[in-house]
């Protein structure tokens, strides 16, 4: 692909981008920010979910792995399947019933302050260290295809991707991103869709002898019942239902749209389609995989980094434009809805932020950008340190800073009982301390027994026994 078109595509992509900001932001207000008035059609959020869960690290990362892993990774989806309905039946209820801007509200009506401050302080370092990853990865395809060229770094070439979605986020906020979030994953399905078909085209295959690729190549492999494997089924199918409760159900990020909803029942109905759409679009991205692998074997092509390269060299020029619309479009809809995740967490769980309040305007842009520069300087220091697949470290990380989470709310809704509060922060700290060292040792403690994304849940029960520990003598009575 050319400079020309690379350039033509990107400023086409975040034209549309400002033209849907411009369209949602008249009239907006801090309330349009923060819940987007509560008028968001539930259909619309479902349907872009699809783009904001997907993200960047999907686009890339779910084809590339299924030559370690096969479909193993399906194990871990239909966890997910399953914790969204949980969601749907359990949390969304609760956060409707309370009226919540913010879900860690909720830990201080439950508990009191600390362990409030403890959820809303675990999910800032959650997200900004996630969201951060994904958008490295964009940033990463961005300078390989066109900043490289140019002659431009890859730091300044960070500084123009997380500016331009503060120009289209800062107005509307979490309005401005279910509608294009709606519109990138559009654009996600649209790649996947071409790519498939290309690939089709260049070995002279048709869709009936695409299922028959896909079910006889040995990357298809579903299931792994070895229990010392880190794709084991129970370990995947756990880890998948304990993940979605926690990077979505606890997550302010995906929440948040969820509670632009104008009712409750609006907001179940977005989960439930969702669920399934989601499942159907990541058999879409393995099937993708199985037939990279086919395509490369085939063409005699290397392995290294295989859908970019094959996307931007191989597939030709259409392909590759709407490879590089679909990057830009995972990895934008889960940026920005971060972005103003974050900025709505601060606000509300920190800064205590009146929305009604005239100067409530002037803070939240001052932190949405101070949020922006924190990304920026993480995905720095990640470009210089980082030397493992962006989808490990992802989940890595969420293990690690998603248990106490998942470990206070699990508490909170299961038990009737009170805590100690002020020992809330300590237990939040020791619980991911204790999960690493177990995963440092769980092979010579555990008879070989390697812990895959099932980590987080461990975490989650660490947390949850240190809070059963600090429980309140008068905890029954209250």
């Amino acid at each position: 692909m050319s400079t020309v078109l690379i350039a033509i595509i990107i400023l086409a992509f975040f034209g549309v981008l400002m033209g849907v900001s411009w369209f949602t932001s008249r009239n907006a207000d801090s309330e349009t920010f923060f819940t987007g008035n509560r008028r968001s059609p539930w259909y619309l959020v479902a349907f872009g979910m699809i783009g904001s869960t997907i993200s960047g690290v999907t686009f890339i990362s779910v084809p590339g792995e299924v030559g370690n892993s096969a479909w193993t990774y399906l194990q871990f989806l239909l966890g997910n399947f399953v914790g969204y309905w949980i969601i749907a039946m359990v949390l969304i209820p609760l956060y409707y019933r309370l009226n919540l801007v913010s879900i860690y509200t909720y830990l201080d009506e439950r508990f009191g302050v600390w362990s409030y401050k403890t959820g809303a302080f675990f999910f800032l370092v959650s997200q900004t260290i996630g969201a951060s990853f994904r958008l490295y990865l964009a940033a990463g395809v961005l300078q390989l295809a066109f900043f490289n060229d140019l002659g431009i770094p890859f730091a300044v070439t960070v500084l123009i991707t997380l500016f331009l979605i503060w120009v289209y986020t800062y107005r509307a906020g979490i309005k401005t991103v279910v509608w294009t979030d709606s519109l990138q994953t559009f654009f996600i399905l649209g790649a996947i869709g071409i790519t498939i078909w290309v690939i089709l085209k260049q070995l002279d295959l048709n869709f009936g002898d695409m299922f028959t690729v896909v079910d006889q190549h040995p990357y298809s492999r579903i299931f792994d019942w070895d229990w010392r494997s880190k794709t084991n089924f129970f370990k995947q199918f756990l880890a998948g239902v304990g993940i979605v409760l926690t990077m979505n159900g606890l997550d302010q990020n995906m929440m948040q749209k969820n509670l632009t909803c104008k009712t409750r029942k609006d907001a179940q109905k977005n989960i439930y389609w969702f669920s399934f759409a989601f499942i159907i679009a990541n058999i879409f991205f393995l099937s993708l995989g199985v037939l990279l692998y086919y395509y490369a074997q085939q063409k005699g092509v290397s392995l290294d980094d295989l859908f970019p390269l094959l996307a931007m060299k191989y597939f030709g020029p259409v392909a590759g434009a709407l490879f590089l619309l679909g990057i830009l479009s995972a990895a934008y809809s889960s940026a920005d809805s971060a972005l103003t995740a974050l900025t709505t967490s601060f606000c509300i769980d920190f800064l205590n932020l009146d929305l009604a309040a005239a100067e409530s305007k002037r803070t939240r842009m001052l932190v949405h950008v101070g949020f922006s520069f924190l990304m920026f300087l993480v995905i720095v220091v990640f470009r210089i340190i980082n030397n493992e697949s962006v989808v490990s470290a992802v989940f890595r990380v969420a293990g690690y800073t998603y248990g106490p989470l998942l470990g206070l709310f699990a508490f909170g809704i299961a038990t009737k009982r009170q805590i100690k509060d002020r020992y809330v922060p300590m237990i939040g700290l020791l619980s991911p301390l204790i999960t690493y060292i177990l995963n440092a040792n769980s092979e010579a403690w555990f008879f070989g027994y390697k812990f895959g994304f099932e980590l987080l849940l461990v975490n989650g029960f660490i947390m949850f026994m240190g809070l059963l520990i600090v429980t309140r003598r008068d905890s029954e009575k209250a």
